[in-house]
């Protein structure tokens, strides 16, 4: 019996019974996703060769080492989803979708998943525990649908640097692309990640990213995410805060042109002393459409747990739709709690003193822009040496400028 298959199987039927995500559903009301058939490939037209690859032949994702980080650090599995024994290893350690608001992604993804990534940093015991291991992983999607995998585990009191970046060669595809990415993340007692995600798809990509991170005791995590409209985009991040002092902070900068983007966080504090905080920046122009969304729940027995929640939503041109959502669900009383949401024009004095040294007004927006994201994903880090290594590198900037440059002049 191919039990990878009656895995795959067993999701469709799942999905069939219980439906799609529905309208009601409060996660999903301001920006509905696709029929589940778009996620499934149904009724997809086959890609041309140069556009559709087998799995694992060079699609998908690939690992650059950073700086002088060695192989030894990290142990990279690519999986054959299709196999039973390397799917059961792809998919170890893992929950079932279970019945959440967001639960019918994770359901079509086990349905088409044909391919995935595990990674253990820090596998050598030789390495120094004090080292920071440095990655770029990059996605080169090539199917015209997919369902892309990724499961990272940084076991405890290791500290890892991980850029994530997701693209397209025009020179190999120029069709839309419709993906279902889920990404896993476990981080052990004391473990550190930050986390630099760039998810910039085609105007006419329809995009869902789903990142479960899980933290330890003592671990800490930041995501700094980048990410640009499409004719769908959805980035949720969903924080399982399970063990005393672990702490997770995000920051997102969201831009979108005549385009649509939606960012979720949904964090969970479920043991004393945890701490969190989602910023987000919204940018948008013309019909765009962007949602902002932040919902933490403080369990019962979080006690002195510290939320802050901080939206911000600037329109730039054109009547551009912007949607801000930051919500507290506190069940217990001995804590710390604040959201707010602003949304304003930029501030016309500073363009005013911008204009004064010489600039003209569409350079000086450009610069108030991109010193407001970089502000914002400078907050997230908070880690000097990190910051120092990733303008070296030229990526984060280049990747607010050019967006910037796309979407908004």
């Amino acid at each position: 019996m191919n039990t990878a298959k009656a895995d795959a199987l067993t999701a469709r039927e799942h999905l069939a019974a219980c439906g799609w995500i529905a309208p009601r559903n409060e996660s999903f009301r301001h920006l509905p996703p696709p029929p589940a058939g778009i996620w499934l490939g149904d009724g997809a037209e086959k890609s041309p060769d140069s556009c559709d690859a087998s799995p694992l032949s060079g699609t998908g994702w690939t690992l650059y080492p950073v700086g002088d980080t060695l192989q030894c650090s990290v142990a990279a599995r690519w999986l054959d989803a299709s196999d039973p024994q390397q799917r059961a290893e792809l998919f170890s350690g893992l929950a079932q979708p279970g019945g959440s608001d967001a639960a019918p992604f994770a359901w079509a993804h086990r349905a088409l998943c044909r391919q995935g990534l595990r990674l253990r940093v820090g596998a050598s015991p030789s390495e120094d525990p004090g080292k920071t291991v440095w990655l770029h992983l990059r996605h080169q999607s090539r199917s015209t649908v997919e369902a892309p995998m990724l499961v990272v585990d940084v076991p405890d009191g290791v500290h890892c640097v991980l850029i994530e970046s997701h693209d397209r060669d025009p020179a190999q595809c120029q069709h839309s692309l419709t993906q279902n990415l889920h990404v896993h993340l476990h981080l052990g007692q004391g473990a550190l990640l930050q986390h630099l995600r760039i998810a910039t798809p085609g105007p006419g990509d329809q995009v869902a990213h789903m990142v479960h991170v899980r933290l330890g005791q003592d671990a800490q995590y930041a995501q700094a995410l980048v990410a640009a409209g499409s004719q769908y985009h959805l980035q949720r991040t969903v924080l399982d805060l399970q063990a005393p002092h672990a702490r997770a902070r995000t920051g997102a900068v969201l831009l979108a042109h005549a385009a649509a983007l939606e960012q979720q966080v949904q964090t969970v504090h479920q043991a004393a002393r945890t701490e969190s905080t989602v910023e987000a920046l919204a940018l948008a122009s013309g019909p765009a459409h962007v949602v902002a969304h932040a919902h933490t729940r403080i369990n019962p027995g979080a006690d002195e747990a510290c939320v802050r929640q901080r939206l911000h939503g600037v329109p730039l041109a054109g009547e551009p739709r912007l949607v801000l959502r930051p919500h507290l669900e506190i069940q217990h009383d001995k804590v710390q709690a604040a959201h707010g949401a602003t949304w304003g024009a930029l501030p016309q004095e500073a363009l005013f003193y911008a204009c004064q040294r010489g600039l003209d007004e569409t350079s000086a927006r450009a610069l108030l822009l991109e010193g407001m994201a970089t502000a914002l994903l400078e907050r997230c880090f908070d880690d000097p040496d990190t910051l120092a290594t990733l303008s070296a590198d030229g990526l984060l900037a280049r990747t607010i400028a050019q967006q910037l440059e796309t979407h908004h002049g």
